[in-house]
């Protein structure tokens, strides 16, 4: 383990928050651990530059939100600040400036606790400051989690000058689980980053992951299937029925994603989920039926790692009440989808 002693000091903040001892660190050095995201270009990024650019114009403009990515550590300091550079700044009327550009903050000692969401302000445009002040030292393992619909340029932790940093343990679950989808596999509308539903199975499980979702623009490219069947991944989940334009287009694409990946990883878990959504009309019923036939003829080809998970289970613990628009969740919605998830990848014991 690295303490703070080792670490390069020379990163200065001019900062408003009242401590007299706070110094900066920049994330990306030692000890501190990225996951879900990392840096290229100036930038924290989803995936690479470039295999975002060949997959869609709409791909490559939402590739560095930072949806999914954390910074882990542990400390002794008796309060943690932050200080980001962002671009990008998402602000919508359905969703809480405390999602799409926010950061919040978890303890892990003994399990998982929220302690502390970094609220913007209202009128963010290139980044900010802010603190969390618990009052006393004491050791803790931290997660920081990134804005769900906002791009990071830069990002540092500020800590008390006498505290001690240290790497955070190892996930138990160390390969990631890859989510793919639209807007709600991007975290809209959770209230904070760790209320989406990666989040709270990434907690349940002690699990890394990385969210590829992409709002309005998740549409199954063969260029995106190819770079997914390249990760080295735990499990790979996907949901894109409200982004696929109409039922020709998931007829055509989704099956086709299923084979790119499978036929590269023989053996992984791949679950199979249908629009979160409890109410169905006709036409959300045949695009039901064509998700559920790729994973009929998986099985009947012998297939017995995958998963099929309708989207009305998803919801079943608070049906369309858990949503902000009859179609993004809110944090009951995303809690209902972690539960049904999380008690299938329980099954797989991955």
């Amino acid at each position: 383990m690295k303490n703070v002693s080792e670490l390069d000091t020379n990163f200065k903040i001019n900062t408003a928050i009242d401590k007299g001892d706070i110094k900066f660190y920049n994330i990306d050095t030692p000890p501190f651990k990225l996951y879900g995201v990392f840096r290229e270009n100036g930038k924290y990024r989803r995936m690479p530059e470039s295999v975002a650019k060949a997959v869609s114009s709409g791909v490559f403009a939402l590739h560095t939100n930072t949806a999914g990515g954390r910074v882990r550590f542990k400390t002794d300091s008796p309060y943690i600040a932050i200080y980001a550079k962002m671009s990008g700044i998402g602000k919508m009327p359905h969703f809480a400036l405390t999602g799409s550009a926010g950061f919040d903050m978890y303890s892990e000692n003994g399990g998982y606790r929220h302690i502390k969401t970094f609220a913007p302000p209202f009128d963010i445009k290139d980044g900010y400051e802010s603190l969390a002040d618990f009052g006393f030292s004491h050791l803790r393992e931290i997660t920081v989690n990134f804005p769900l619909y906002s791009g990071v340029d830069e990002l540092y932790i500020g800590v008390s000058e006498a505290a001690r940093i240290y790497e955070p343990e190892p996930y138990k679950l160390q390969k990631p689980m890859v989510f793919y989808g639209s807007s709600i596999t991007q975290g809209g509308c959770a209230s904070r980053p760790g209320s989406c539903y990666e989040g709270i199975i990434s907690r349940r499980f002690h699990s890394d992951y990385i969210n590829l979702g992409f709002s309005g623009n998740a549409l199954a490219e063969e260029e995106m299937a190819h770079y997914i069947k390249g990760l080295d991944m735990s499990a790979f989940i996907y949901d894109y029925d409200h982004n696929a334009p109409d039922n020709e287009h998931l007829l055509k694409t989704h099956e086709r994603m299923f084979r790119i990946i499978r036929e590269a990883n023989p053996e992984l878990p791949v679950i199979i989920m249908s629009r979160p959504k409890y109410h169905l009309a006709k036409g959300e019923l045949q695009r039901l039926a064509i998700i559920k036939a790729t994973y009929d003829n998986a099985k009947k080809s012998g297939d017995k790692n995958v998963y099929l998970l309708d989207g009305r289970a998803l919801m079943a613990q608070t049906e369309d009440e858990g949503t902000v628009d009859t179609l993004h969740p809110t944090d009951l919605g995303f809690a209902s989808m972690a539960k049904a998830l999380g008690d299938v990848l329980e099954e797989l014991n991955i």
